[in-house]
């Protein structure tokens, strides 16, 4: 399966945390970059944060640094997204993507990643 299927998320009170999992039935994860995007009603896509291919390499996005931590387990073909400290602003529908091009000057790029998930739906209330 080359499209990635995330889990994991659900509502949560504001403080509260979640972990996404991106996985896929086979080892892609192993070869690319992979990378976490969210959306709200009515915004633009967004970058929440990147992996390299052996997990040394990571990139967060300024608006969650310090609370989110992405990471992998290419044994188990799978991303995490560790969200910890959760805002009403972080109520978004999160993505998971892979790209075979990324760098570390287009990382934050959707256009990059060639394969997307379906989505699962991060609700944070106050």
């Amino acid at each position: 399966q080359v499209q990635p299927v995330e889990s994991g998320g659900g509502s949560v009170q504001a403080g509260g945390s979640l972990r996404l999992s991106c996985a896929a039935s086979n080892n892609i994860y192993s070869t690319n970059y992979v990378g976490w995007f969210r959306q709200a009603p009515g915004k633009e896509r967004e970058v929440v944060a990147a992996i390299s291919p052996g997990g040394g390499i990571t990139y967060v996005a300024d608006s969650v640094k310090g609370r989110f931590t992405i990471s992998r387990d290419n044994a188990k073909n799978t991303v995490y997204l560790q969200m910890n400290d959760l805002k009403p602003e972080d109520t978004a529908m999160y993505y998971c993507a892979r790209g075979s091009s990324v760098t570390g000057r287009n990382w934050f790029n959707p256009a990059v990643y060639s394969y997307w998930g379906q989505g699962t739906q991060v609700t944070v209330s106050s």
